[in-house]
């Protein structure tokens, strides 16, 4: 993660903030990045794939 996006993320926060929040956006935050990384490597399952699956309950 980006010192950036942690420093955008600080000031938008309210004067008092719950931690475990805190934990949980910065966790969400992580888990986006990384997709976006591996999409931009090529890797990931295309739209109408994982639409498929979805369909057909084969989520293997």
């Amino acid at each position: 993660m980006q010192k950036e996006t942690l420093q955008q993320m600080l000031v938008e926060l309210p004067e008092e903030v719950n931690v475990d929040s805190l934990v949980e956006k910065l966790y969400l935050l992580d888990k986006i990045e990384q997709g976006e990384r591996q999409l931009a490597r090529g890797e990931g399952v295309p739209h109408e794939e994982a639409k498929r699956r979805l369909d057909s309950d084969d989520l293997s």
